[in-house]
């Protein structure tokens, strides 16, 4: 029995960029022919992805099929205040409170391969098959991968196999921190080919020698890609100076992408005619044009106080550090991450404690929210921050309370930056991607629509979709429902969508080892040099 169900992850994928590479421009040659084969074959439609579009949250509810007020994982790292102070604690598969979609079709018998996704580390010990998590330190992959002997029977059996370079390299990519030189953007660009090319060889030799009903994976260089070299990918970004320079990061960025077609070509031919195949992402993507210090409002409105510093070199390194001293007997309200693009309220849970009554809060979030809709171009008199929401309206369910209290979107969609620095609105120099709601989803194979574009759907969806293509019952208690629009009359008719059992996660300890204080500090500035922290 060969695969009955091929995912395959494209972190970041957008329409906007896939459309121009499947497109013929004059007498260039088409970048990605076997997705454009796709298009024609099966069907498209928009993915719209989680409340704040961001990896952790998405993917997560797309391997669930729950939004993240059911499960919890809102961002890279989860806050807390203490003792006056802040502190941080990167989330890991354990944060995670619903049972995954792994779990679900092993206990149903059914074996899966899912590889490179994010928090699914550690993995959970019920899985019938393999994974391999994405999103940690390469000294971390032979502990966290499942089963215990894979790890060896890729040393042995792939002569390309190398963990360094299939996990994030800290050591090459600490450099880069937000900003980078000409030589460094090119050289991030290259760093992903055979990145990528080791992922599909992997999933090759898995696809042949485990034969699984599910196989999963997920290539995130084009998320990675977007973030730093996004203008010399979206055809809508018109450079004035198309240089050496210029045409030599085109080049590399298409050869990225050409790549990535004849990977995803390779994997869609050995599932076979009998797979239902799904490329999917966890958000879209556009231009971000400015930075919008949404802290430094805060200041100015008078709910955020920052700590008075002294003039020293350890002080000047903090104000640049990940998150800047604040005056807490004097700050409400704050952002704690850019990649939350939250906004905390402070409440005073017992008499004493610091922050905003309890009973006062309803009346301090409403005049909150209008002054965070009076950030206007000055130009313009256009709102900076086009969507407020209260968590309850987009984060409802039984982890809401770790929910930050607002979410906010702003007019380009770019994430806010929380320095202490002036002023609160500034044009970034140089145009750069940025995370949009509106990611991609393409089905083709056994009883799906061909040629086809059909009503967006929700991320969660995905989840059951999944469940169902393996014949499958989607559990009743799901939040994602199965896009019945994708498939055929016949193939609804053959195998209606049933609904099941409710699913209740049992949490169990896992003997994953965890990382360290170093590594979790150079995990912190990967993220920081795509953006979502500072």
């Amino acid at each position: 029995m060969g695969t009955k169900t091929l995912l395959i992850g494209l972190d970041g994928a957008t329409f906007t960029i896939l459309d121009s590479l499947t497109a013929q421009h004059g007498e260039e040659e088409v970048t990605m022919p076997f997705l454009a084969s796709l298009y024609r074959k099966g069907s498209r439609g928009i993915l719209r992805s989680t409340p704040n579009p961001l990896t952790p949250p998405a993917w997560v509810s797309l391997m669930t099929g729950y939004s993240p007020g059911h499960h919890g994982i809102y961002d890279f790292i989860r806050s807390e205040e203490a003792d006056n102070d802040i502190f941080f604690t990167l989330y890991d598969a354990r944060d995670c409170r619903v049972e995954t979609i792994w779990s679900l079709a092993s206990r149903a018998g059914q074996r899966i391969v899912a590889l490179n996704f994010p928090f699914t580390a550690p993995p959970p010990d019920d899985i019938n098959g393999v994974m391999i998590p994405g999103f940690i330190p390469w000294r971390h992959l032979r502990n966290n991968t499942t089963p215990k002997d894979l790890y060896d029977r890729l040393r042995q059996d792939l002569p390309d196999f190398n963990p360094r370079e299939l996990a994030w390299d800290f050591e090459l990519e600490k450099k880069a921190v937000t900003e980078l030189s000409a030589t460094e953007r090119e050289d991030w660009i290259r760093y992903h080919l055979p990145r990528e090319r080791l992922w599909f060889s992997i999933a090759k030799y898995l696809m042949e020698t485990e034969q699984p009903d599910l196989m999963a994976v997920m290539f995130d260089g084009v998320d990675k890609i977007q973030h730093q070299a996004w203008h010399f990918l979206d055809p809508t970004v018109q450079e004035t100076d198309r240089d050496e320079y210029y045409h030599r990061m085109r080049s590399l960025c298409l050869e990225y992408f050409r790549n990535l077609d004849g990977y995803i070509q390779e994997l869609v031919t050995a599932a076979g005619p009998d797979a239902q195949v799904f490329l999917v992402s966890d958000h879209g993507f556009t231009t971000t044009y400015e930075v919008v210090r949404i802290n430094t409002y805060l200041h100015e409105k008078g709910y955020l106080k920052w700590k008075e510093m002294p003039d020293t070199e350890a002080a000047k390194r903090r104000e640049e550090s990940m998150f800047a001293n604040l005056d807490w007997s004097g700050t409400t309200a704050y952002c704690s991450t850019p990649s939350s693009n939250g906004i905390t309220i402070r409440v005073a849970r017992n008499p004493g404690d610091p922050g905003v009554p309890e009973q006062e809060y309803e009346r301090f979030r409403e005049q909150l929210i209008e002054d965070l809709r009076e950030l206007r171009d000055p130009a313009t008199g256009e709102r900076i921050i086009t969507g407020i929401h209260k968590r309850e309206e987009v984060f409802s369910g039984p982890a809401m309370a770790d929910a930050p209290d607002l979410l906010l979107v702003l007019r380009d969609f770019g994430f806010v930056s929380i320095k202490n620095k002036k002023p609160v609105v500034q044009p970034r120099e140089e145009v750069a991607g940025t995370h949009h709601p509106e990611g991609i989803l393409i089905a083709c194979g056994r009883g799906i629509r061909e040629n086809e574009t059909v009503a967006p759907c929700d991320i969660v969806d995905a989840g059951a979709l999944l469940l169902y293509s393996l014949g499958l019952k989607v559990p009743r208690n799901m939040e994602g429902r199965v896009p019945e629009n994708l498939f055929t009359d016949s193939q609804l008719q053959d195998h209606p969508v049933c609904l099941g059992d409710p699913t209740v996660l049992e949490k169990k300890e896992t003997g994953a080892d965890k990382m360290s204080e170093d590594e979790k500090e150079r995990l912190l500035e990967q993220l920081k040099m795509l953006g979502y922290m500072e």
